[in-house]
């Protein structure tokens, strides 16, 4: 280790003693909360609270993915977004692991398949607190695995082709990403799996003293940057509120989306008499579909106790085939079984998926009708 190095990091150890680490961290938490304040975002207290509570919630996966779960020597797949922790539009009908890995290392994945109909993994290189950014490195999904009889499988993770089900990464990879597609969450299994590093050598485990301060400027980072991004999406997408055009797939790609689904992205917006209704007249046969809503801050809304999404396989459906959902602050009545509930909201964002279509993305209509129309 050079003289620099055995500098900084006794510096670095210096400031944890005397509390300037800690002091610093809360400034900077402080800063990230200007995201909220931002001209473009609601000013009402009801929206404002969530804008609060968003920030804590990032913050409680940013210590997570920083702090508890950061060595790539020592990896683990853990929950960045989950039913209380929601980021970026986050699937309702998804169960998503993350794992912090490095390019520079080899690591096996083994796990048991479940009955969930998707499940993909995903390497990608960047991070939010870095660059905003999550770009694809390598993709393997469960239409291409080898699964043993017993519903078994093992993954290997590398730079280097490897035989067998091989997960692709690059020198800059930095994250694995899996999502575990569910139709009905009652009636499917969910796929189990765990992650070791294959040449990790005589690395140490131990809490690092000097590493923890750049650790703790990572989290915050993450808390800024992942709030800033997707408030500059939902500023995007009100050049085309209550309307689901498909979105930049370029860009969804690059913020750590999957590479088989096309998705179509909006920003939602309506008064207490009126409702948006979405059609789509023709649903492939391959693949899945759903549309979920969320709140300006692109947290999907609580799908626990409110019916806030549909897919393929709950909602109804026409004679023609087609289908049609209403989304509004009321009950439109039983001629609309497919009625998404606002939540006491009154704009958010929205998100309709195609997924693992081969390619088909029929477009989807909306309109804004008045609510007593409907009825």
């Amino acid at each position: 280790m050079s003289t620099t190095n055995d500098e900084e990091r006794e510096a670095a150890a210096a400031r944890l003693v005397d509390g300037t680490t800690w002091r610093e961290f809360c400034r900077a938490l402080e800063k990230a909360g200007d995201t909220i304040l931002r001209e473009s975002t609601p000013a009402d207290p009801f929206n404002r609270a969530e804008g609060v509570r968003y920030l804590t919630r990032l913050l409680r996966a940013a210590l997570e993915s920083q702090v508890e779960s950061s060595d790539p020597c020592f990896p683990r797949f853990y929950q960045l977004s989950n039913r209380t922790i929601k980021i970026g539009n986050d699937n309702p009908d998804n169960t998503y692991h993350n794992c912090n890995v490095s390019g520079a290392h080899d690591y096996r994945i083994t796990g048991t398949r479940g009955t969930v109909p998707y499940i993909s993994f995903g390497t990608k290189a960047g991070t939010y607190e870095e660059n905003g950014e999550m770009w694809p490195t390598g993709q393997l999904d469960s239409s291409s695995m080898e699964i043993a009889d017993d519903g078994t499988f093992e993954i290997l993770v590398s730079k280097e082709k490897k035989p067998g089900n091989w997960l692709p990464m690059t020198e800059e990879t930095g994250m694995i990403i899996v999502r575990q597609l569910f139709t009905t969450r009652e009636n499917e299994e969910e796929a189990t799996y765990d992650i070791e590093c294959l040449t990790r050598g005589d690395a140490d485990d131990r809490l690092d003293p000097a590493r923890l301060e750049d650790a703790l400027g990572r989290a915050t980072e993450f808390v800024t940057s992942t709030s800033n991004l997707f408030t500059d999406w939902m500023e995007d997408y009100a050049a085309h509120l209550n309307a689901l055009p498909s979105d930049d797939q370029e860009r969804c790609q690059r913020a750590g989306g999957d590479a088989n689904i096309h998705y179509l992205q909006s920003y939602w917006r309506l008064a207490p008499d009126e409702a948006l209704l979405i059609e789509a007249d023709r649903i492939p046969e391959a693949g899945h579909w759903n549309l979920q809503i969320s709140n300006f801050w692109m947290e999907s809304l609580d799908y626990r106790y409110h019916r806030i999404h549909v897919n393929k396989h709950t909602a109804h459906y026409e004679p023609d085939g087609s289908v049609r959902i209403v989304l509004a602050h009321a009950n439109p009545g039983a001629s609309f079984p497919n009625w998404l509930e606002t939540c006491g909201h009154d704009c958010g964002g929205m998100l309709f998926r195609w997924i693992d279509t081969e390619g088909d993305h029929p477009p989807v209509r909306t309109r804004v009708v008045q609510l007593s129309d409907l009825a």
